[in-house]
């Protein structure tokens, strides 16, 4: 953020400024009298060597901006203005496919490069990185021969032809070798007693085993994967007194005996550690009254053993991540469930390592190896090697997709023939005694690298010409140097003309800042009008008033300007990569990247390299942590999508990659995995019934199980349907003719109840009608005769 105000504040001086005025700037303010001094204080600074420059009464400044030099009178021969420059020297194109040998693959981009540096500058860069299809492998097996390791070198033998066609998928190009180790020939870590426990440690158990041994190396490395397993066949097992084994000594010397082992300059080189047991590290040689360090140095006699076991102590975790990362070793920790953790935490300190759960009997080594391989080839992380300290490095990686990542030198979850990016900036914080150096950057294992050769542009061309006890230094009372006087002790002025014996009290109204303020504000002694300001142990004092210094800075924790910038009267100027009043918050934003791939998991801001909650609810490292906020089931529901079915958000916006680190692993139907696991249901978009289960195994790696086959409703039954809607019809047809039969009764019944109630109502005469006659005639039939 300083650098950044710093040059705003140049363009606007120099839009501002009128040509022959002089304002008050970054480069004048800090009343330097040398060039040398004037090229520290700031990029945009310039120094005028011309020997009239500044005479006639004026005070021009001998240190400004280029065109207030330039505008004043400096001729352009006179100025001194050294500038940043980069130039690549050599730029190979990146290769896609390793051909036989590997000797003219290309994988980082560009190869060399030069650039020159003044300080406070810096200059940027991009590198390219791409891991290429076929690339060589060679495969060295060191494996614990200690009692317990017994079962797992009887099925080591049975393994070898497996184990290459395995990683022949890999490449066609793997070289095989093997080692073995035990621990240190010297009590208290081996059998002394009796006297035939030392040719047979497991005399006392009634078997035969091999003599104790340190490290041995078995089998050079080699295409002959028959060799392989001829050699693991006539191994034995040993036997060693005390728990721990020497592994540390076994991985230094296949890590530095790279003729011995056979370790080709061109390709991956993989060590596969395998062992059930903890391992001594440094200073454990102590009780055994080894006290000589460990020398990173190759060891092995003529039939390939360890011969200074018993001289120099195990090595410490720092020299063997020195030693692996300057013999591109990529180490695999293979070690059972009882001491992986431990593992994970020598892991955590050697870069690069990769740690697998290895079974009782090594019967899963195979797919241990070829997963540790996959997850070293899924990662591209840059090295820094001999980095000036007076140079500052900053990093930006554009991994996949595109997305730019600052504060990382790493990818991630990238795929064979993936290539990425990263923006370098290189700035120079101060001058180091030497005028050049270089430094490499290289991706880890790899053999490939950038070499950077930096000039330091700290020194003016006209210090070449200095005149000692020059006439123009008041007849040889100084130096004459790039246009001024560098006085002798004693003595003062432009043209040191003024001596100490010569100070008048009357002088010191000239060096007095403010009315009321003491002579050179109390930090230098007024001698012929001009302060000389005092040494201080804290720092340089600087300043026509003794006014300016370079430790009167915000501290942070003890230190000024947190070590992450220069103090400039009064004020931070952060190094690349750093901001703040104090220059203690970093603008690097891996340390918010959650385990999905999202910055703070999306639920806050990264302020400082320290997330920032937001969402209400959440917290955490990472804000992974958030009961209101959506379930885990939510999330990984999108990354089931694009990973299993390449559908979704995340393959929309193709930020699949990114967020979805998880193993898919699809299967029939999903099992316990333990109280941490999750198992998740969601309905897709063909409203298909999906069930998933996320957890995180042994190692740490989240897994989504998926099942297959999602369960979907079932389509309709055409002729079901048809006749279910003729039926339907039929039956609505009856059930109207009912209800009409219904209706038609019912109104019927009512009409006839309503008649019958009229006919009940009427009222009939039954008077004598006198018109009426009844019947007189009589009929007699002569033929009845009363029967």
């Amino acid at each position: 953020m300083g650098t950044f105000l710093d040059r705003l504040l140049f363009l606007l001086l120099l839009l501002s400024s009128a040509s022959n005025v002089i304002g008050s700037n970054i480069c004048t303010s800090r009343g330097v009298t040398t060039c040398n001094q004037c090229l520290v204080v700031h990029p945009s600074c310039a120094w005028c060597s011309q020997e009239e420059f500044g005479k006639g009464g004026s005070s021009l400044s001998r240190c400004d901006l280029k065109q207030n030099l330039l505008d004043n009178g400096c001729s352009a021969g006179a100025l001194e203005f050294p500038s940043s420059t980069l130039k690549i020297q050599k730029d190979a194109p990146l290769s896609d496919k390793a051909s036989g040998t590997a000797a003219d693959v290309t994988q980082i981009r560009p190869q060399k490069l030069h650039m020159t540096l003044r300080p406070g500058d810096s200059k940027r860069f991009p590198v390219s990185v791409k891991q290429v299809e076929d690339y060589p492998v060679d495969l060295y097996y060191l494996m614990d021969l200690s009692y317990s390791m017994k079962d797992d070198l009887a099925r080591l033998r049975t393994l070898g032809n497996e184990l290459a066609a395995t990683m022949g998928q890999a490449t066609s190009n793997l070289r095989m070798g093997f080692g073995a180790f035990v621990d240190k020939t010297t009590s208290p870590y081996m059998y002394t007693y009796p006297p035939e426990a030392v040719k047979n440690p497991c005399d006392g158990i009634s078997e035969t085993c091999q003599a104790q041994f340190g490290f041995k190396h078995v089998l050079t490395l080699t295409e002959q994967v028959s060799r392989f397993t001829e050699e693991v066949g006539k191994q034995q097992v040993s036997r060693n007194r005390d728990a721990p084994e020497g592994g540390f000594d076994a991985i230094m010397q296949a890590s530095v005996c790279k003729d011995r082992i056979g370790w080709r300059p061109d390709a991956t080189h993989l060590l596969v550690f395998t062992t059930d047991a903890k391992t001594h590290i440094a200073l454990d040689g102590r009780i055994a009254g080894i006290v000589q360090p460990n020398d990173g140095l190759c060891h092995l006699d003529s039939n390939n053993n360890y011969n200074e076991s018993t001289v120099l102590d195990y090595p410490s975790l720092g020299l063997l991540a020195e030693k692996m990362s300057e013999n591109n070793i990529r180490l695999v920790f293979a070690v059972t469930s009882y001491v992986e953790p431990l593992y994970k935490d020598y892991s955590s300190l050697i870069p690069g390592t990769v740690v697998g759960k290895l079974s009782g009997d090594s019967g899963n080594v195979i797919q241990l190896i070829v997963k540790a391989y996959e997850d070293i080839r899924s990662k591209v992380e840059l090295e820094l090697r001999d980095v000036p300290e007076e140079l500052n490095l900053s990093f930006n990686a554009t991994c996949l997709n595109g997305e730019i990542i600052p504060g990382v030198k790493s990818c991630s979850g990238l795929k064979v023939g993936d290539t990425v990016s990263f923006n370098v900036e290189v700035q120079l914080r101060s001058c180091p005694k030497e005028k050049s150096r270089t430094f490499t950057i290289k991706p880890l294992g790899f053999k490939d690298s950038l070499e950077v050769t930096v000039d330091f542009a700290c020194s003016c061309g006209c210090e070449a010409n200095a005149e000692a006890d020059s006439p123009h230094c008041n007849h040889g009372n100084g130096t004459y140097e790039c246009g001024v006087c560098q006085c002798h002790p004693g003595r003062l002025g432009p043209q040191c003309e003024c001596s100490v014996e010569d100070y008048s009290p009357s002088d010191d109204v000239n060096c007095i800042h403010k009315q009321g303020s003491p002579i050179c504000n109390g930090r230098g002694n007024c001698v012929c009008g001009q302060c000389t300001c005092h040494a201080n142990d804290f720092g340089q004092v600087w300043g026509k008033y003794c006014e300016c210094d370079d430790y009167n800075c915000p501290l942070y924790k003890g230190a000024l300007c947190a070590d992450h910038g220069k103090c400039n009267c009064g004020f931070c100027q952060c190094d690349a990569g750093w901001e703040g009043e104090n220059c203690n918050c970093t603008t690097r934003t891996d340390t918010c990247m959650s385990n999905i791939g999202l910055l703070c998991s999306g639920r806050g801001a990264c302020d400082c390299g320290v997330c920032q909650c937001t969402q209400p609810g959440a917290y955490g490292a990472t804000c992974e942590k958030c009961p209101t906020c959506p379930d885990s089931c939510t999330i990984k529901q999108q990354c089931v999508e694009c990973q299993h079915y390449k559908r979704g958000q995340y393959t929309k916006d193709n930020s699949c990659n990114r967020i979805c680190r998880d193993e898919i692993r699809p299967v029939d139907a999903v099992g316990f995995k333990g109280k941490n696991a999750v198992n998740c249901t969601y309905k897709d978009e063909n409203d298909c019934v999906q069930h998933f289960q996320y957890y995180e195994d042994e190692s740490g790696n989240s897994i989504l199980e998926v099942v297959k086959e999602p369960v979907c409703p079932e389509g309709p039954d055409i002729l079901v349907v048809l006749l279910a809607v003729a039926g339907a019809i039929l039956l609505l047809g009856l059930i109207g003719l009912l209800i009409w039969k219904l209706l038609v009764t019912i109104h019927d019944r009512r009409e006839y109840a309503k008649f019958e109630e009229e006919r009940a109502k009427a009222k009939w005469d039954t008077a004598h009608n006198p018109l009426y006659k009844g019947a007189t005639s009589t009929f007699t039939n002569v033929a009845y005769r009363g029967n």
